[in-house]
């Protein structure tokens, strides 16, 4: 029962449109469908240990509190953030003794990913034996953040952020709830659900705000005053966690895919996250090296000058170099063949070992040298009437390897043509060679 103090504070929007029941959740339908996971646990009337991997204000927290009330399983929360292995034993200790008289416990931990390796094994045997049911919620990649046992012990749900419908309808409760619509023309509501960037929690505070504005005889807010009233949310990216490479790896496979502006909008986002230009120009490079190569040479150099062009400019117009580069790239001819030919024959050089090269491509500076064969049958290639000796330059016993298959495209097409020529010139040549 609340205390005479406690009644009198008023609780947060966010708060008081918690939902109460599994079918009030907003914008998880996937979870719920008719084969939704969720739907299944509600069917069977057993919780299994889960981690919940979401955006910021998707409603991890909700149901997981749902999902113990479904269940009629005592809620224990914790904070990864603040809570340690004593606040653990004291939860482990009160699950032991429910567990004694027939009750069950749910742990809830809120950013899981942040306990440590040690932390995070010392929920395994009270998960196996089933002292706890676990729900873990995150905002990281659970592969790359949670242990492997633990993860083999739980099921992973993705919730979604909110999309534009389900933030609607975020709004559509408030306005229940407060008894009147919010001060807003339909373009400004619309700029509001922008805002919160899918984050339903930070909807509700931006809609608080606005509910608590004096009325006003101007009539409702425009876009204009709703961006001088309340803060716009910014954009949900961490340079070290999931979203960075999330971004990159849009970017990447947008001006791989040959569309400048999906890969400008990705580039734009990135930066408008706080991104280090500095690293996206680098990113440039390597795509420059990775996915159009010898299609088109010049492309290595013109990233390379973007990249300078930005050190020495500065923002804001250094960024522009780099939108050139993007643009550049999306539309310049693409070819891995240089990058293919590179592992493959990176492959074969390792396993190859230290094989030797042939003893006619080796200097002999020395008379020893040339007395034990050194250099002897060199053909010098500018002797011959084409340029070209055709000789062997594999070591001895090796099969010749053909690892550089350039493509029909851009300055590739033209380096096709030279493969091809020598090709049939070292034909020829091994063919006229005389036999051993």
């Amino acid at each position: 029962m609340p205390s005479l103090f406690e009644s009198q504070v008023t609780r947060p929007l966010a708060d008081r449109l918690r939902p109460a029941k599994l079918d009030e959740v907003v914008g998880q339908g996937h979870l719920f469908g008719d084969d939704g996971p969720i739907t299944r646990m509600i069917k069977t009337g057993r919780v299994p240990s889960v981690i919940l991997w979401g955006p910021p204000g998707c409603g991890k927290t909700t149901l997981a509190r749902l999902m113990a009330d479904v269940a009629d399983m005592a809620f224990e929360p914790l904070s990864a953030i603040f809570s340690g292995v004593a606040d653990l034993r004291k939860v482990f200790e009160r699950a032991r003794g429910r567990r004694a008289t027939g009750g069950a416990t749910l742990l809830f931990i809120d950013e899981i990913h942040r306990f440590n390796k040690a932390q995070q094994d010392s929920f395994l045997p009270y998960v196996e034996d089933g002292t706890i049911t676990l729900i873990g919620a995150t905002t990281e990649n659970p592969s790359f953040e949670l242990n492997a046992a633990l993860l083999s012990r739980c099921q992973v749900l993705v919730l979604k952020r909110l999309d534009d419908q389900g933030l609607e309808e975020l709004l559509v409760r408030a306005e229940k709830e407060m008894g009147f619509e919010l001060p807003l023309t339909s373009e400004a509501r619309e700029t509001l659900r922008a805002m919160a960037d899918g984050d339903g929690r930070y909807l509700l505070n931006l809609a608080e705000e606005l509910f608590s504005m004096p009325p006003s005889d101007d009539g409702p807010l425009g876009v204009a005053e709703l961006a001088r009233t309340v803060q716009k949310r910014m954009p949900i990216y961490d340079k070290g966690d999931d979203s960075h490479y999330n971004l990159i790896s849009a970017l990447h496979k947008s001006i791989r895919g040959s569309d400048p502006d999906a890969a400008l909008y990705w580039f734009n986002r990135m930066l408008a996250g706080g991104e280090d230009p500095k690293f996206v120009a680098r990113r440039l490079t390597r795509m420059a090296v990775e996915d159009i190569g010898l299609a088109d040479p010049q492309a290595q150099q013109f990233c390379i000058g973007a990249w300078e062009s930005y050190e020495r400019l500065g923002s804001p117009e250094g960024e522009l170099a780099l939108a050139q580069a993007v643009i550049y790239l999306a539309l310049a001819p693409k070819s891995n063949a240089g990058y293919s030919a590179y592992k493959k024959s990176l492959k074969i050089a390792r396993e190859t070992g230290s094989l030797m090269p042939p003893a006619h491509i080796l200097n002999a500076p020395t008379k020893l040298m040339k007395d034990i064969g050194y250099g002897t049958g060199y053909a010098y290639d500018h002797d011959q009437e084409d340029g070209f000796s055709g000789q062997n330059y594999f070591p001895d016993g090796m099969r010749r390897q053909n690892f550089y298959e350039p493509v029909e495209r851009g300055f590739e097409r033209d380096l096709k043509k030279r493969v091809e020529y020598f090709d049939r010139l070292r034909q020829d040549r091994q063919q006229k060679r005389p036999k051993d």
